[in-house]
């Protein structure tokens, strides 16, 4: 009996590692040949690797590694090839991680996020040339180029009215946040709002969860739930298994900037140096002069049992960007149906905010993105020891440091890259201004008491000095 088209085979090579061929289940059959002889032609190409690391982190979905070296050193003979065949492709998995399958049949879900993988990697090396070839573009052009990404990978819908919440929060999280995460999720799925996300674990998977039992409730049978992330940060916060819309940015600067065009409103939980990140990086937008008309939802919320954690980011806050930055969020703590109830009645103000500046709903054109939140930030020793971290800057050129600073040390905990650099030059030097660096200190420090660093928190190792 001959085989179906697109079912995967598979057969185990050993207890942790499968051997498989799959096909792509309804995109993708078609590829030029120059796109396979990119990918496929030399394993030494940056374009193999950076789809060959991304193919192995949604294939480890599940994992409780968010330590990137040490993923891709546990599966340093993970090899991934492209097949052309009369009927479209197939891709030829050598040491796949075997949870990725049963009974040695990938799942539908890991299948859908790995051909998703390869439909970004292909486009943005077809469109930018390379990874990096954004550097040199211009604001208009960065954009345009997060624009075609999204539809690219059928993100956007233009008769949707506005309904979709990025959820921010940490992948290290204890269980009484995760379980609140799902508690906010739910209450905003009753109330017919999607969910975007990092797409990894943690405070990125509970309110996707949360939200797929509310709508299954209200019979809601579309429900969104958009995981964004890039190649950097991917293996270290593998896509969970609800995402069904995966979409993969060419860095975290852009991976931010979709955040912001896509969605509607925004939910902080909280998290660690990428959740510090995050709300840096909007509340620098929000305080640019340009951007003072526009409506974004923002709201910082949490259980009563970490009700110190958002005490203490607007503590930080109020110290460096001022008591305006402050009027920018609201705080709402233990009471998901009033975070639920504020962000859906947001929404009529959004739309409105939308159709006043003849703006589309499913993506905000209108919010100006200065270039310096646009270029990407290389963390290197040099550039984090540069940054100027001084009270007396302007707003907006802190929030930009700082979030380039939190950004050096997410690259320093779990990537690849950033894990070398400390591996081979020590912890990178961060120094600013007396009152700032000390503040700095103890909100660092409170991260890594409350263990919100790194998952495996008990083998944790700073990789900053404070100076």
């Amino acid at each position: 009996m001959a085989s179906e088209p697109n079912k995967p085979t598979a057969e185990r090579t050993d207890a942790d590692f499968v051997n498989a061929t799959v096909s792509p289940q309804d995109s993708l059959h078609i590829l030029s040949r120059r796109e396979i002889e990119e990918l496929y032609s030399t394993a030494d190409t940056e374009l193999y690797q950076v789809f060959r690391r991304c193919a192995l982190a949604v294939m480890n979905t599940g994992s409780s590694e968010d330590d990137t070296a040490a993923v891709l050193s546990r599966f340093k003979d993970f090899a991934v090839r492209i097949i052309q065949r009369e009927r479209g492709i197939k891709l030829e998995l050598e040491n796949a991680p075997v949870n990725a399958f049963v009974d040695g049949i990938m799942v539908k879900g890991i299948k859908e996020h790995l051909f998703a993988v390869l439909r970004d990697i292909l486009f943005q090396a077809s469109q930018f040339d390379s990874r990096k070839a954004l550097a040199h573009d211009s604001s208009a052009t960065i954009t345009d180029g997060v624009f075609n990404v999204l539809r690219n990978a059928d993100a956007l819908i233009q008769a949707k009215e506005p309904n979709l919440v990025v959820c921010w929060g940490g992948h290290s999280i204890g269980s009484t946040e995760y379980d609140y995460t799902k508690l906010v999720g739910y209450e905003l799925g009753l109330r017919d709002m999607d969910i975007c996300t990092g797409c990894g674990p943690g405070a990125m998977k509970g309110p996707m969860k949360g939200a797929a039992v509310a709508h299954r409730k209200q019979r809601i049978n579309h429900g969104r739930y958009i995981g964004i992330s890039e190649p950097g940060i991917i293996a270290a916060e593998s896509p969970n298994p609800l995402v069904n819309k995966l979409i993969i940015m060419p860095d975290i600067e852009k991976r931010l900037e979709a955040f912001v065009r896509l969605g509607h409103g925004i939910v902080v939980f909280p998290g660690g140096v990428g959740t510090a990140e995050e709300i840096f990086y909007l509340l620098g937008l929000l305080l640019h002069e340009d951007n003072r008309h526009l409506k974004i939802p923002l709201i910082f919320t949490a259980p009563e049992a970490s009700r110190d954690y958002f005490t203490s980011i607007d503590r930080f806050i109020r110290l460096t960007l001022g008591d305006q930055a402050s009027k920018l969020y609201k705080i709402v703590i233990d009471d998901p149906v009033e975070v639920a109830r504020e962000m859906k009645q947001s929404m009529s103000d959004v739309m409105k905010s939308r159709e006043v500046h003849k703006d589309a709903y499913y993506f905000n054109w209108s919010l100006t993105i200065p270039e310096a939140l646009q270029k990407t930030f290389e963390p290197t020793h040099e550039n984090m020891a540069g940054l100027i971290l001084q009270k007396d800057l302007p707003d907006f050129d802190l929030a930009v440091n700082l979030r380039a600073m939190f950004s050096g040390i997410v690259a320093g905990n779990v990537k690849a890259e950033g894990l070398r650099a400390i591996e081979e030059k020590g912890n990178f030097q961060i120094s600013g201004d007396k009152e700032l660096m000390a503040s700095l200190d103890s909100l660092l420090e409170s991260f890594v008491e409350q263990k919100r660093m790194k998952i495996n928190a008990s083998q944790y190792r700073r990789c900053y000095d404070i100076v």
